[in-house]
């Protein structure tokens, strides 16, 4: 009896060993596999294949979004408050505001251009700019206080750079000069 217990569990060890080693040779195979086709996707021919396979018409068809579903993506990425917040902390680096600003400045050019040529939109901007309410609330802020103060800053700043005040000296020896000359000929006619 002991005898075949002990038969019994060899041959239950055996059984078992080999299962594992199956096992590990299948995780193996498995594994070179995927490396295998990993190298050969990264190789001239494999990338080949991929772009002929990009290339066949159903597999273009299957991978065209539709419209409903750009839209759901568009609002909750770029539409969303959490968007928003991410636009809002971006632009508060100077360096990407700059970036984007030179970025979009050709384009907006452009866009601008073609505007001004539309007879509808140059008749808007007219329209606008005659609108009566426009205009009292363009006198409005003219007239606050604190785009005076800002004023009264920006000119002060200006008057402090030096091309300034050469400019303004030289405006100053002009002046002179005539009114030295307009007081030459008074004297002299007297």
């Amino acid at each position: 009896m002991l005898k075949k217990r002990s038969i019994s569990l060899l041959l239950l060890l055996v059984i078992l060993g080999g299962c594992s080693e199956g096992e590990t040779a299948k995780q193996m195979d498995y594994d070179e596999t995927k490396k295998m086709v990993v190298d050969i996707l990264k190789t001239d021919d494999g990338k080949k294949a991929i772009r002929d396979v990009m290339g066949d018409e159903e597999i273009k068809k299957s991978l065209v979004m539709n419209e409903e579903s750009v839209k759901t993506t568009i609002e909750n990425t770029l539409i969303s408050d959490k968007a928003a917040e991410f636009w809002q902390e971006k632009f508060k680096d100077p360096q990407f505001a700059e970036a984007m600003a030179k970025s979009m400045k050709t384009e907006n050019e452009k866009l601008i251009k073609t505007l001004m040529k539309d007879p509808d939109y140059r008749n808007m901007m007219i329209e606008l700019l005659q609108d009566p309410s426009l205009e009292t609330e363009v006198k409005n802020i003219l007239k606050s206080t604190e785009y005076r103060e800002h004023l009264q800053q920006v000119l002060q700043e200006t008057m402090e750079t030096p091309e300034f005040k050469s400019k303004f000296q030289e405006l100053l020896d002009k002046s002179a000069k005539e009114a030295s000359g307009i007081a030459e000929q008074i004297t002299t006619q007297l």
